[in-house]
């Protein structure tokens, strides 16, 4: 008895052939790193009946056939181990954050995973987190490089492999006819599956991503050449200064102005005039799509993301038109919106009040604005792109005193807690929401010199726990709403309103509608008086209500 685990070590460790060794990696790929594609699998067919087994045997020798097809393409001497290797361990990795936060894995999520910042990682990267990808990707890959692998003389071996690889194409072949119309209905009617399934899922996105961010540079496509201030803004009258705040990961159904139970907008409640869209919805579920989307001239339907990075979009008519126009941002950057207009970035900036540990409470963006509004010669539109609430460090986007909804959650890995210490600190990230929208306004309220109005919209919502979905970035058709219906409010200062002739009655009869992202572009080309043939009259949210058109 004493030797059986000195037997059994000998035996895990003993040379391996090829196409074998391939075979056993297979397996493990689909038993253990694929545990959350079994979990929709096994939803889908419930409740088991001899047709929901045949199902999950099919799959089972279907993904086993199609790995070690696959793995079998990158056994060979010097190379097999380290590509092996790294796949592994990646998997490992995307095995994690979809087990740990319920997400899927497109082309979009790969995106957002780029053009993400040291912060945010930061945030992700816990010790749970190190401990999953080397126990899970590690210690494969330590059996891997202790496993010698038999190879045999070149000719002999490809020979051989070339029957393993027919054999496993044979099988696969067999098991997908045997379960053709099954699996074509299965996979047609739950795409989730497909983004749930490591590796294909990652590899496949990352390819896609990658051939679109280095296709061969486009020419910028102009957008709005015709474009021309239409004179409607009474003569005399002050200049008009338009503060645009861009959101983060805010969900409409937690601002108390939209029924939620708790005062979460407690000073936005007290702002006259105050003009909320219940039903307003995003573009995307993350930033990298939304925020671009939100600033071009096409509708969602037809909005393409790496197109977006080579076409002018409205902040370029804008300043086109000799309105001044300016980005100032506390988040992962612009997404290239504002490439050619006037821009900082603060996040990560040295000032005390607001920052620390490489990070900035939302209040960094409105330091230096009364100085700004101050110094404006005429007409101008200021972008403001918030923090906000980003997770899943929640409980870092907000500075004490907002800590009001207590216990918070204070680990980014959100299954430690319960999903009220994890309602409770998003809270407080829309209660300091409201209070940065209540200051902007208030600094604008405090500038006689200019005619002010805000536009306040998030970039898309969150998943906060339910059905075990944790933050965003699932693919759009197959988002819940929490994650796509958003917070979209405006205000305009009474001497806006005089010299537009827009009626607030008006105007908030026109909240009751159902409102997108889309109306952002032709809204503000709207409000701030541009002519031009891109302009769509219908998607202005506040044509209606002006005495004078564009």
């Amino acid at each position: 008895m004493s030797d059986s685990p000195l037997t059994m070590f000998r035996f895990l460790l003993r040379p391996q052939r090829p196409e074998w060794l391939a075979l056993r990696l297979a397996l493990l790929l689909v038993l253990l790193f694929n545990v959350p594609f079994w979990g929709r699998l096994y939803a889908i067919v419930s409740p088991l009946d001899s047709h929901g087994v045949k199902m999950l045997g099919l799959a089972f020798l279907l993904l086993t056939a199609l790995f070690s097809l696959l793995l079998q393409l990158l056994v060979w001497p010097w190379l097999g181990k380290p590509l092996l290797t790294a796949l592994l361990l990646t998997t490992a990795g995307v095995t994690y954050f979809m087990s740990q936060y319920g997400v899927l894995i497109d082309m979009n999520m790969v995106r957002n995973a780029m053009q993400t910042d040291g912060a945010e990682v930061r945030d992700l990267i816990t010790l749970k987190m190190i401990l999953t990808v080397l126990l899970l990707g590690g210690l494969p890959s330590l059996w891997l490089w202790k496993t010698p692998v038999s190879y045999r003389a070149p000719l002999r071996e490809l020979g051989v492999r070339v029957v393993a690889l027919l054999v496993s194409a044979g099988v696969l072949l067999a098991v997908a006819m045997a379960g053709y119309q099954d699996f074509a209905s299965l996979f047609r009617n739950n795409r989730e599956l497909r983004f749930a399934l490591t590796p294909t899922n990652y590899l496949q996105a990352t390819s896609s991503y990658l051939k679109r961010a280095y296709a061969k540079p486009m020419p910028l496509q102009k957008v709005g050449e015709d474009a021309a201030r239409s004179g409607a803004w009474p003569a005399g009258s002050k200049p008009r200064v338009l503060v645009i705040v861009v959101g983060e990961t805010a969900r409409a159904d937690h601002f108390s102005l939209n029924g939620y139970a708790r005062p979460t907008n407690p000073q936005l409640a007290k702002v006259a005039g105050l003009v909320n869209y219940r039903d307003a919805w995003s573009c995307g579920t993350e930033t990298a799509i939304s925020v671009p989307c939100m600033f071009s001239s096409l509708p969602r339907e037809q909005f393409d993301a790496e197109q977006a990075k080579h076409r002018e979009n409205l902040l370029d008519i804008l300043q086109r038109t000799g309105i001044s126009v300016y980005w100032r941002d506390n988040n992962s950057g612009c997404k290239e919106v504002c490439n050619r207009v006037p821009s900082d970035r603060v996040f990560g900036d040295k000032n005390p009040a607001w920052c620390a540990d490489g990070e900035c409470f939302d209040d960094i963006l409105l330091d230096g604005l009364p100085q700004r509004l101050k110094a404006l010669k005429g007409d101008a539109v200021i972008v403001l792109h918030q923090k906000g609430s980003h997770g899943p460090a929640y409980y870092k986007r907000y500075p004490k005193p907002y800590e009001r909804f207590t216990p918070v959650c204070r680990t980014s890995e959100l299954q430690k807690c319960s999903r009220e210490d994890i309602i409770n600190a998003f809270d407080n990230t829309i209660l300091y929401t409201d209070a940065i929208l209540a200051k902007t306004i208030a600094t604008l309220q405090a500038e006689p010199a200019v005619a002010s109005s805000m536009i306040y919209l998030s970039d898309h919502g969150e998943s906060l726990g339910e059905n075990n979905m944790y933050l965003h970035a699932t693919p759009y058709l197959l988002a819940p709403d929490a994650q796509k219906h958003i917070p979209m409010l405006a205000w305009f200062s009474p001497d806006w309103l005089q010299a537009s002739g827009m009626q607030p009655a008006c105007l908030q009869q026109g909240s009751k509608q159902k409102v997108s992202q889309d109306n952002l572009f032709h809204s503000v080309l709207g409000v701030m008086g541009v002519k031009t043939s891109v302009y769509d009259k219908s998607l202005d949210l506040y044509a209606p209500c002006r005495a004078t058109a564009v």
